[in-house]
């Protein structure tokens, strides 16, 4: 007698080929309308899925994973960042979690570059110029950004985005600096032409850039907090494509209305998504370039996505360790 396919419940809308693939190999509950679960469906589906499949909109925290049927054995997160999910509450009830590390490297490094581009530049706020009818010609003074050529960026986490990211900025005549949990090995910082800060506090206090680039986890909470913030110099201006939670945004946002910094590009948010209303003013007034968390959005990189999700899930459901399994100590 064949077994029954595997239960999976998918809590967002995938790309169609990721569904079709997923319904073609599981019993794969779809979300069609794409509105995010509340906390009483998300329990539903702890209950009655042998496999969940949540995204960073998805909050699995302990109270939701205590609520979880013996059935369900697996988290296979869409997702890089499993900063939505306690994994350690998981492990302990012997659920395993997975990610999609990799596929959104590129992409995410992309959108970071254009994020410094746009603020140094204006790209957004001049972009607006035409639209509004508000353009009386060129002049010599108006609408000045600054040179990128030749400035000093700081990059808080060099991983693979870190590291994507200071092949761009070496491309654009930046100095690359960084600041890492880990030194990365002597060939790769060679490779990148990257300077090495041991303290953050004393590379913030020397960069026209700051580019954040770390995952979010209990350590990274706030890591530009207030006083961090206060050491970057008032010309500086720092970019933010990797959560929202890493940055005081309170403080920041204090700072970029006092004129104690020349700008910010951000595409995550403290709450999102929720948005500050003074970072929305700011950004109306072109002091910031604000994006609805779409550094990963491309078709290639959502499609990657799946196909890691559904290698995670047939390895595991095969009785094999999958490939991209996530534990406490790995945070």
């Amino acid at each position: 007698m064949s077994r029954s396919k595997t239960r999976v419940v998918v809590t967002r809308k995938l790309p169609d080929a990721v569904e079709t693939r997923m319904c073609e190999l599981f019993e794969t509950r779809l979300n069609m309308n794409d509105a995010p679960m509340n906390a009483q469906e998300l329990g539903e589906a702890l209950r009655t899925a042998e496999v969940l499949v949540p995204t960073v909109t998805d909050r699995i925290d302990a109270g939701l994973i205590g609520q979880a049927g013996e059935q369900l054995k697996l988290i296979a997160n869409f997702g890089n960042g499993v900063d939505n999910i306690d994994v350690a509450a998981a492990v302990a009830k012997g659920i395993t979690v997975t990610n999609t590390p990799g596929v959104l490297t590129e992409d995410t490094a992309d959108m970071t570059m254009g994020l410094i581009l746009a603020v140094a530049r204006r790209v957004v706020e001049g972009a607006r110029v035409i639209p509004a009818g508000d353009w009386t010609g060129w002049s010599p003074t108006w609408m000045l950004g600054h040179r990128i050529t030749g400035k000093r960026l700081g990059i808080l986490g060099m991983g693979r985005i870190g590291q994507a990211l200071a092949k761009r900025a070496r491309a654009f005549g930046l100095s690359v600096h960084y600041h890492n949990r880990r030194r990365v090995a002597p060939a790769i910082e060679a490779q990148l032409e990257a300077t090495y800060w041991e303290s953050l506090d004393q590379m913030l206090a020397r960069m026209d850039i700051v580019s954040v680039n770390c995952p979010h986890t209990p350590a990274t909470y706030h890591l530009l907090s207030a006083r961090r913030l206060k050491m970057l110099r008032p010309h500086a201006i720092i970019v933010n494509s990797a959560r929202g939670e890493i940055i005081d945004e309170q403080a920041l946002t204090k700072m970029l209305e006092a004129g104690e910094l020349a700008g910010a590009g951000l595409d995550v948010f403290e709450h999102e998504p929720a948005v500050s209303p003074k970072l929305v003013r700011l950004a109306k007034s072109g002091k910031v370039t604000l994006l609805p968390h779409m550094g990963s959005a491309t078709h290639e990189g959502r499609v990657d996505m799946g196909e890691k999700v559904i290698i995670n899930i047939k390895t595991f459901m095969d009785g094999h360790r999958p490939p991209n399994r996530v534990l406490p100590n790995m945070l």
